[in-house]
């Protein structure tokens, strides 16, 4: 277990809070942290938002509580139609800026790569899945950024990009693939680690 890494989205820069869950409110459970160094991937592209994924080393170790725990990074891609839970303190009111106080959790399923394609034409790559509802109403969001989509305890997904107006029908978040950046993660950490 690597106590001293997280991972987030290359196109975000947040300041490293674990175990938090109410934003105005101190719970004594939050644990801030700085970055020490962080490693975008090589391909991240700004305007493409392909592989938009960033490996963060903290300056000091994450203490495992039972409010921050690891969770696994996936090493297959995951199944389509597999639930997933996306969390954050994003948007609940797109377009309008409306920022909840405390962290908000969604459920939302993996779509085909040709139902990602279909909802975005000439914009996905095999480096991003999409994820949401059918019927619409559920979605990562704006201020979302960075956080997690995680499929039976494993994170699948970092949260990329979507719609202006999220949770619309027919136009689920986007995220990026971690079963496709598996080998540079685990190069990068390996590369950097303690001695």
């Amino acid at each position: 277990m690597i106590d001293d890494v997280i991972l987030s989205a290359a196109s975000r820069s947040i300041p490293m809070r674990m175990g938090d869950y109410s934003l105005s409110k101190n719970e004594g459970t939050e644990q801030c942290i700085t970055s020490a160094k962080a490693f975008p991937h090589p391909n991240y592209n700004s305007n493409t938002h392909d592989s938009d994924i960033m490996l963060l080393k903290l300056a000091n170790p994450i203490h495992i509580t039972e409010y921050v725990d690891y969770v696994n990074i996936s090493t297959a891609c995951p199944a389509l139609g597999i639930s997933c839970l996306v969390s954050g303190w994003g948007t609940t009111d797109s377009p309008e800026a409306k920022y909840p106080d405390i962290l908000q959790c969604g459920t939302v399923k993996v779509l085909s790569d040709g139902e990602c394609k279909k909802a975005y034409p000439g914009s996905i790559t095999k480096n991003m899945l999409c994820a949401g509802v059918t019927e619409g109403g559920v979605d990562s969001c704006q201020g979302d950024s960075g956080g997690p989509l995680v499929c039976n305890g494993k994170l699948e997904g970092i949260v990329s990009w979507g719609m202006q107006v999220c949770g619309r029908k027919g136009k689920p978040g986007v995220y990026a693939k971690i079963c496709k950046f598996t080998d540079w993660i685990l190069k990068t950490i390996k590369d950097n680690s303690r001695t």
